[in-house]
C-alpha cells in the first residue's frame, strides 16, 4: 500500500471530525458477527497509527467493550460507527465510510468470511479468511 497523506472524515451528524496524517493500510472487510450487528452489514476499515489521529469533537465519542480484547467507538449523538481498536494497540481502525473522497484507498481482503450472512454472496477477487487463519 501507498500511504495517504492528509485524510479528513466525520460521523453523519458531523459533531466528531477526523482529520488523519497517514492511513497506513488499505481497506478490509470483515464480516464477523458482531460488525454485522454493530453496522447492519458488514464493516470496511483502513487503519491509522493513534499519534496520526486527530479528533474534534471527542465529547462525543463513546467507547463500547465489545469484547475482552477490543472496543468500538462511535458517536453518542447520530450512532456512527468510526473506529475498532484492539486493547493496548497503539493503532487504530477507522471506518472507511466515514472518510470523505477520494481516499485513494482499495480493498484488499475479507474477514472471518465463515461468520458471514446468508443473504450475499463473495463475488470480489480477494483474498478471504476465515476466523481460524
Amino acid at each position: 500500500m501507498q500511504e495517504n497523506h492528509n485524510v479528513s472524515g466525520s460521523c453523519l451528524c458531523g459533531e466528531i471530525k477526523l482529520h488523519i496524517d497517514t492511513l497506513n493500510r488499505d481497506v478490509i472487510i470483515c464480516h464477523c458477527r458482531q460488525c454485522r450487528k454493530q453496522a447492519g452489514h458488514v464493516v470496511a476499515a483502513t487503519r491509522a497509527k493513534d499519534e496520526h489521529i486527530n479528533i474534534d469533537g471527542e465529547d462525543f465519542l463513546s467507547w463500547y467493550a465489545a469484547s475482552d480484547i477490543a472496543k468500538r467507538g462511535f458517536c453518542r449523538q447520530c450512532g456512527s460507527l468510526l473506529f475498532w481498536k484492539l486493547n493496548d494497540s497503539d493503532s487504530t481502525s477507522i471506518m472507511a465510510g466515514c472518510l470523505e473522497s477520494p481516499t485513494g484507498l482499495k480493498t484488499i481482503s475479507h474477514i472471518y468470511t465463515d461468520d458471514k450472512g446468508d443473504y450475499y454472496e463473495l463475488n470480489e477477487d480477494l483474498p478471504c479468511f476465515d476466523q481460524s487463519e
